[in-house]
């Protein structure tokens, strides 16, 4: 009897690691739709069956070569504005979502920074002015468009000390130097399966925009435990989620859709129709 308990033990202990291993294997190996555009490539796959971490989705990839000539800048709106619409206007050739913003006030709520000029900060706790919100602790700056990713003090206003001309700061931090970074558990915006975007550096420097479509039965949405899973999967670095829910978009000059690569869900279905406007975004130029 204590033998077949050790073992049921023993198997209950792998089960995990073998589903990751298989979800590792089944991304590594899917037949991406792969399209190599001008200094970058497009990458898309619907994983059905639920046969990517436990669950239907569909991601979409723009992946960005450390010796192409594609840079990243920061698009602002003062008025929420579509994320293909401010690509659009900032003659973008692709773009995902930005931070987090007041969806009733239109400004961010995370720290921004464009060309010098700030944008936005973090905005407090009711209870604790001084430090950030646990969606404030992850920070991109780009130097040179290309972009870095790293940990911002923990006082709430840190980042005007800063010299770079451009950062945004968004959150949680998934991966930092190789390492995954803890993640609450008591957030149901972190335990929960919801759209999300993300931004990821490879070794190599090779740079990834990413975004998983949710709240779909086609698309169900990633915890940001199963994020940070999917990141290490694609090979990543650092990794930094985003905005995500009904701000997940991503945009490709081009593309047909009106350039909408993925399937925002502000309208409640899979399809293209459902972007939502927001205050901020990354393009590549």
């Amino acid at each position: 009897m204590k033998k077949t308990l050790l073992f049921i033990s023993l198997i209950l202990l792998l089960l995990p690691l073998q589903a990751q291993k298989t979800d590792s294997l089944r991304i590594a190996n899917a037949r991406w739709q792969i399209d190599s555009l001008n200094g970058f490539v497009l990458k898309q796959k619907h994983f059905d069956r639920k046969n990517c971490l436990g669950s239907n989705q569909f991601v979409a990839i723009v992946e960005i070569p450390a010796s192409s000539p594609r840079r990243l800048a920061f698009a602002y709106s003062a008025q929420r504005t579509p994320t293909s619409t401010l690509a659009r206007r900032h003659g973008a050739l692709a773009a995902i979502n930005g931070s987090y913003f007041d969806m009733q006030l239109h400004n961010p709520i995370c720290y921004l920074r464009i060309d010098g000029k700030e944008l936005g900060i973090n905005t407090p706790q009711a209870s604790d002015s001084l430090h950030r919100k646990y969606y404030q602790y992850g920070s991109l700056a780009l130097s040179g468009g290309r972009p870095v990713i790293f940990v911002p003090d923990s006082a709430r206003l840190a980042e005007r000390r800063l010299p770079d001309s451009n950062i945004m700061t968004a959150g949680p931090l998934l991966i930092h130097k190789g390492r995954v970074v803890p993640l609450r558990n008591d957030r149901t915006f972190v335990t929960q399966r919801h759209n999300r975007t993300a931004i990821g550096i490879r070794d190599d420097g090779t740079v990834l925009l990413v975004t998983i479509d949710g709240r779909t039965r086609q698309s169900e949405g990633l915890s940001l435990p199963d994020l940070t899973r999917l990141m290490r999967y694609l090979g990543c670095r650092d990794a930094l989620n985003l905005d995500g829910g009904g701000s997940t978009t991503m945009y490709v000059e081009g593309h047909p859709n009106d350039g909408i690569v993925n399937h925002p869900s502000d309208n409640g279905r899979y399809d293209s129709g459902g972007e939502r406007g927001v205050s901020n975004c990354i393009v590549v130029k």
